[in-house]
């Protein structure tokens, strides 16, 4: 190992920094992991609302209504992003795993194989910012399910509200309505 103007390093020291450099990959790694663990139970909540949807097409009959088949295809889309996040989450996980074996190798060698190592960990580096944007791409899509629904409640709400005024009025003018006395 090169000494790089310092004092030489017993083997034991040697053994020691490799494992040392080896754990900064190991840090990516359950990161990565907790990165898999949040795609996944969200991909497990757009598969509950799949279900969910698919139940409210079975029940509607023959025709299912338009809004809940643009709401499957919505949910298609989304579970389609969370895959992509889950596959390069994955690969940078294999990745960050390759480029720990890569430094125990060179190591063993008495060799860096630095282009290796650049290869594999930068492949991680890579295949987990594309994993966040496919995250970030099914927040969005999620975020704007959302609106959308909170703004479908609304409306239905301001129509059930302006139905039982026009009821309350309709009562209110009968009660009023006088009876031909007998």
């Amino acid at each position: 190992m090169p000494s790089f103007g310092l004092t030489e390093l017993s083997p034991l020291d040697s053994v020691a920094h490799v494992i040392q450099v080896a754990l900064t990959p190991i840090f990516l790694l359950s990161g990565i992991a907790a990165l898999l663990n949040v795609f996944s139970a969200r991909l497990a909540r757009v598969a509950d609302r799949v279900d969910l949807v698919s139940q409210l097409i079975e029940k509607s009959g023959p025709e299912p209504s338009h809004p809940l088949s643009a709401q499957l295809t919505y949910l298609r889309h989304r579970s389609r992003a969370l895959d992509v996040a889950v596959v390069l989450g994955a690969f940078a996980g294999v990745a960050t795993c390759a480029a720990t074996l890569v430094l125990f190798i060179g190591a063993l060698r008495d060799s860096t194989l630095a282009s290796l190592l650049f290869v594999f960990f930068g492949s991680a580096i890579l295949s987990t910012l594309g994993a966040l944007i496919a995250f970030v791409l099914e927040m969005l899509m999620a975020s704007r399910g959302l609106r959308a629904e909170v703004a479908e409640r609304r409306r239905l709400a301001e129509e059930d509200s302006s139905d039982i005024l026009s009821t309350d009025e309709a009562s209110t003018q009968a009660d009023h309505v006088t009876t031909p006395s007998q």
